[in-house]
């Protein structure tokens, strides 16, 4: 399993289209067996989403996410969450724990990148 999280060096970025790279967490099981960071590669409508499936990713991890951006990744089976915050390896330790749980909250402020509002 891949666990991608939209990130700002160490930290979940508050806007995945935004963010500065994806950390991505190779996981089996309760163990995470690789960590790499992947530059985003530009925001481009519809892009990210193709991007990580290609990366075989399977959950992407962000602070905020619009609606569209949300349902392409379920689109290509990629399971969203929102409303994540702090540091990416503590975010990642929760999920492997079954302690990090989707807010579902849209992201729809675009005009500020990295501070979304409900």
């Amino acid at each position: 399993m891949k666990i991608a999280v939209a990130s700002e060096r160490n930290s979940v970025s508050g806007h995945f289209g935004h963010c500065e790279g994806f950390g991505i967490y190779e996981i089996d099981g309760k163990k995470i067996l690789k960590k790499e960071f992947i530059e985003n590669p530009g925001h481009r409508p519809g892009y990210l989403p193709v991007f990580l499936k290609e990366l075989d990713v399977n959950v992407i991890v962000s602070g905020g996410m619009g609606e569209t951006a949300q349902q392409l990744f379920t689109d290509n089976n990629i399971e969203v969450i929102v409303g994540a915050s702090g540091l990416s390896d503590d975010v990642v330790k929760m999920y492997i724990d079954g302690n990090l749980k989707s807010t579902g909250s849209i992201c729809k402020e675009h005009a500020h990148e990295g501070h979304c509002n409900d």
